[in-house]
């Protein structure tokens, strides 16, 4: 028997990246998501998809296809909605009336400008879920300063200085990366929200910011500097300590990682056909092996560079041992290990016919995730949304002329 999140209703305002990931997995999984776009963003939107640039003017990959929408939007409805009015401010109160969710990505002082706090809601909806992302959080000095996801995630948080070894410039870290995982972690509180309310019949804050969320991605650094008050800088491939778990290039150029705990040294020795080098003096006991990182690293580093990827995939994985190559996109999109655990979705899309899509990290036996509609055009449901919430055609007219819809 399938189950899934059908009748439960989200409303997202939410922009951006983090917050719309969070409202497409429940849609994946069945929830009826209303995206209501706010209508000064529409025509920034609009400007940025016609230049092909994302979001802060960085080129993505080149396509007349607009997949950044897809990825982030698909499955849900779209109205747009001036938020700023009075009028707009009656629609989406209604809408959230009977809603179950707010998904929101508004700093403190913009809940207050759009009337959406949450004591007014709660007495609007008291089993309404307000879910919010920001980038610094809802309190503190930097409450209401922007923030996204390469600033407030991956910089502020100390991520980026982990990758960057001294006298380096930074990482430039994938589009949404700090995003896509502050969404998950936002997902995540939603359903502990709903579940409890389940409970307690009475809704709840959930709030996620990028700055937290990366934090809490580096939880092993921050919580050694907690206690030790130390820094740490990330090194060259040869001051890392431990050859067993190092980056390594094959005969073909391709960099292998592998990440060997002690357990599986007499394994590496027979697969390098080195089997003397279990016993050798050096690196006789993890210690050894230790004091001696920079001998051996030579000697894997040589092993590693006399057969190509291809041929070390059929030696590593004989001799089971954790390791990967690094893979190119295309690579990823081809891995049978991906494919086998359903990584694309397959759909039919109206206008562009068939093609695959990315599926969610979480995969849930009895709920599995579907494709119902693409990613809507701004405004694409306002007239249909309106009226399945009891607004007339003379009153959808009012709102346009007000400028509150378009």
């Amino acid at each position: 028997m399938a189950f899934s999140f059908k009748g439960v209703k989200v409303i997202q305002t939410a922009s951006a990246a983090a917050g719309p990931m969070a409202g497409r997995m429940m849609a994946d999984w069945g929830a009826d998501v209303i995206v209501v776009e706010h209508t000064v963003r529409k025509a920034q939107a609009q400007q940025r998809q016609s230049a092909g640039l994302g979001m802060f003017g960085q080129r993505t990959i080149a396509s007349n296809i607009n997949y950044i929408a897809m990825i982030n939007n698909r499955n849900k409805r779209c109205v747009a909605v001036n938020l700023s009015l009075d009028s707009g401010r009656e629609i989406i109160y209604k809408l959230l009336k009977d809603a179950d969710v707010l998904l929101a990505n508004f700093r403190p002082r913009e809940f207050a400008k759009f009337g959406l706090e949450y004591n007014t809601l709660s007495n609007l909806n008291p089993r309404l879920i307000v879910a919010n992302i920001t980038g610094f959080g809802m309190k503190g000095p930097d409450r209401d300063n922007p923030g996204f996801g390469p600033v407030a995630g991956d910089s502020r948080s100390g991520f980026l200085h982990l990758l960057q070894a001294p006298g380096t410039e930074p990482a430039q870290m994938p589009m949404s990366f700090a995003d896509y995982l502050t969404g998950l972690s936002l997902a995540f509180g939603i359903m502990a929200a709903l579940y409890l309310r389940e409970k307690t019949g009475v809704g709840q804050e959930v709030d996620a910011s990028l700055f937290n969320t990366m934090a809490w991605a580096v939880s092993t650094d921050i919580q050694g500097t907690l206690i030790t008050k130390q820094d740490r800088h990330a090194v060259s491939r040869r001051d890392r300590g431990t050859p067993l778990t190092n980056y390594y290039q094959s005969k073909d150029d391709r960099w292998v990682y592998l990440m060997l705990t002690d357990l599986y040294w007499p394994n590496i020795c027979k697969a390098m056909g080195q089997p003397q080098l279990e016993h050798d003096p050096r690196f006789d006991n993890p210690l050894l092996r230790a004091q001696n990182n920079l001998a051996l690293f030579d000697i894997i580093e040589t092993e590693m560079r006399k057969r190509t990827l291809d041929e070390w995939k059929k030696i590593l994985n004989e001799a089971v041992m954790p390791w990967a190559p690094v893979q190119t996109l295309p690579e990823v999109i081809n891995d049978p290990q991906a494919r086998a655990n359903d990584f694309f979705l397959p759909f039919n899309h109206p206008t562009y016919g068939h093609m695959e899509l990315m599926s969610g990290p979480v995969k849930l036996s009895k709920t599995p995730e579907t494709m119902r509609l693409p990613a809507p055009e701004s405004g694409q449901h306002t007239d249909e949304v309106l009226k399945e919430y009891g607004y007339s055609d003379r009153d959808i007219a009012r709102f346009r002329d007000e400028g509150a819809i378009l």
